[in-house]
Formats: C-alpha cells, sequence, structure tokens
C-alpha cells in the first residue's frame, strides 16, 4: 500500500485570482446626470406653468392646501365632485376648479368676438371708403354736381364718412337768415341720398353758421335755432328724395361752435351742412348718448324749446349774413 502512494503522480492546482484594474473616478458621471436630470425637471416645470391657465393653478394650489378635503370630496378634478362624501366647510376647491371649463369657453368666446369685431370693423371701414370713392365718382361724372366740387368736401373721421356742402361768398345754400334751400342744395342733397341708400349705416346731420349774430325775426331766435332749422331743411329733403326716416339717427345744430375755419370765424366756409355716415362704434355712442336700444326708431332727436326772452340785445343795424 505505500508503494502504491508513492507511485502515484503529484497534481498541483493552481488558483490565479485575477484583479480589478482599478478605479478610474467615475463619481462625475452621476453628478452630472443628476444635474442633466434636475434641468429637464425645471425646464418641464417652466413649460407646464407657462401653458396653465390661472384656473388651472388656483385649483391646484387649492389641492396641495387642502390635499385631505380634495381627495374626501373626489371628482375627476378639484374643480368638481361625484363623491356623495361631504367633508363639510367651505368647499376651496369649487372657487376655483382645475376642470372648470367656463373660465376657458369665456375666453375663448371672448378672443372670438374680438377677432370678429376687428372683422366687422375692417368691412365697414372699407365700405365707407368705396362709398366715398362713388361720390367722388358722382361730382366728377355729373354735369351739375361737378359745378360744386369745390363746395362739397369730404374725409374719413373716427365717426365714419363725414360730407360737407359749405357755402362760397356768391353762392351760398341758403338766403341770408333762412332756412329755405336753394334748388341747387336740393338737387345735391337729392344725388347723394340715392348713394347714401346704398349703404346700411345710419347718419347725423349738423348745421352750422358763421359768427356773425343772427340780427332778424324774433327776440330769442338766435343761430343755434337757424343752425339746427337748417339742417332739419335738409333731412326734409332728402326724405322727399326717398330716405327711410329711421335712416337718420340724429339732427342738429351747432351754431358757429365748431368752425371749419378758425382763423377767421365770419367766413363762408364755415356756413355749412355736415352729414356724417357713421360706423357702428360711432352709432353705438350716439345711441347711449340718447338711451336708446339697438333697433328703436329714433325718429328726430330735437332740442328743447326756447322761451321767448324778452329784452334780448341784438345788433340794432344790419342784418345777419348766416
Amino acid at each position: 500500500m505505500a508503494k502504491s502512494d508513492e507511485e502515484r503522480p503529484i497534481i498541483v492546482v493552481k488558483k490565479i485570482k485575477k484583479g480589478g484594474h482599478g478605479h478610474h473616478g467615475g463619481a462625475w458621471k452621476i453628478a452630472y446626470a443628476d444635474f442633466v436630470t434636475a434641468m429637464m425637471a425645471f425646464f418641464l416645470l417652466m413649460w407646464l406653468l407657462g401653458s396653465t391657465s390661472e384656473g388651472d393653478l388656483k385649483g391646484i394650489s387649492d389641492y396641495f392646501n387642502s390635499p385631505l378635503k380634495v381627495a374626501l370630496v373626489g371628482g375627476p378634478g378639484s374643480g368638481t365632485a361625484t363623491s356623495v362624501i361631504d367633508a363639510g366647510g367651505t368647499d376651496l376647491s369649487r372657487s376655483v376648479g382645475q376642470i372648470k371649463s367656463g373660465s376657458t369657453d369665456k375666453a375663448t368666446n371672448s378672443s372670438t368676438s374680438d377677432a370678429t369685431a376687428e372683422a366687422l370693423e375692417r368691412a365697414e371701414s372699407k365700405r365707407l371708403l368705396e362709398l366715398k370713392g362713388e361720390i367722388e365718382g358722382l361730382i366728377d361724372a355729373s354735369d351739375l354736381m361737378k359745378q360744386f366740387k369745390n363746395q362739397i368736401m369730404l374725409d374719413i373721421t373716427p365717426e365714419g364718412l363725414r360730407i360737407q356742402i359749405v357755402d362760397e361768398r356768391n353762392r351760398p345754400m341758403f338766403d341770408s337768415g333762412s332756412a329755405v334751400l336753394k334748388g341747387y342744395m336740393k338737387d345735391i342733397l337729392r344725388n347723394l341720398t340715392k348713394l347714401l341708400n346704398q349703404v346700411p349705416n345710419k347718419l347725423t346731420l349738423s348745421g352750422h353758421t358763421d359768427a356773425t349774430p343772427y340780427a332778424a325775426g324774433n327776440k330769442g331766435y338766435s343761430n343755434w335755432e337757424l343752425s339746427a332749422d337748417r339742417a332739419n331743411a335738409s333731412r326734409r329733403e332728402m326724405y322727399t328724395a326717398g330716405m327711410p326716416d329711421q335712416k337718420i339717427l340724429r339732427v342738429v345744430g351747432l351754431a358757429s361752435s365748431v368752425s371749419l375755419d378758425e382763423k377767421d370765424p365770419y367766413a363762408a366756409v364755415n356756413r355749412r351742412i355736415a352729414i356724417v355716415v357713421m360706423n357702428k362704434r360711432a352709432e353705438e355712442a350716439v345711441r347711449a348718448l340718447a338711451n336708446l336700444d339697438d333697433g328703436q326708431d329714433p325718429g328726430l332727436i330735437e332740442l328743447p324749446p326756447v322761451p321767448k326772452v324778452e329784452g334780448l340785445p341784438f345788433p340794432k343795424n344790419g342784418s345777419s349774413t348766416n
């Protein structure tokens, strides 16, 4: 047995332990990953805050201020509740809800109505400019109207299209101190009426005089009454020419309070009839001033009667040139 043991070969097993290559300092990668994650969260938060409405932000704030309350109330969001459990107290979550669609709908409707109003104003401005061009074309094409080209002034104002028919020294629209239209003034108004009837806009008429005091007729009758009577005489002529009475929203007399030639208040151009084809905004302002509902027939907005005043001083000599 001893001999056989000696003859058995000796086997040596070597186990090699593989060692690592050492640490290469990879901690910066973890810090960088944390930094990138934080930046992504920050920009995500900024995007959410920028795209969230004020009502939603209030709902989220209410949730974190009283999470137990909202959890008990339930519902698909902090603005609505479908649970039958009532937590009691004041329901802050319902003041401005997370899914409160009313505020969003109002904002959408408001922006839509604003865009519609702007589109309507642009269309109306275009229509008034076209009307101005048509009147200018009528003046150039008509032998009758061409004679009075220098007495018809057209311009666009914040109220709409303004048409002013002014006096010339040797060709007045009315006799001195009178509200009776001259024949050619009637022709001008009739021709204008045909074009003005083609647009739906309302009109205002105003009469103007120069600064010469009225020195004829009854005491108490002044340039205010004279200018109003001349404006109303123009309205009657346009009505005779086919203009619906409800198309004219206002008729006023302004005497010499709004002079066309401010340097010379006695100039002939200050004696005039002004017709304004109003835009919608100006029409609403006039209706608000007169306390009229939209669609109500305004008729003629008359000034209160002026009482007769005895002993009112007037120039003793001379006559009015108004």
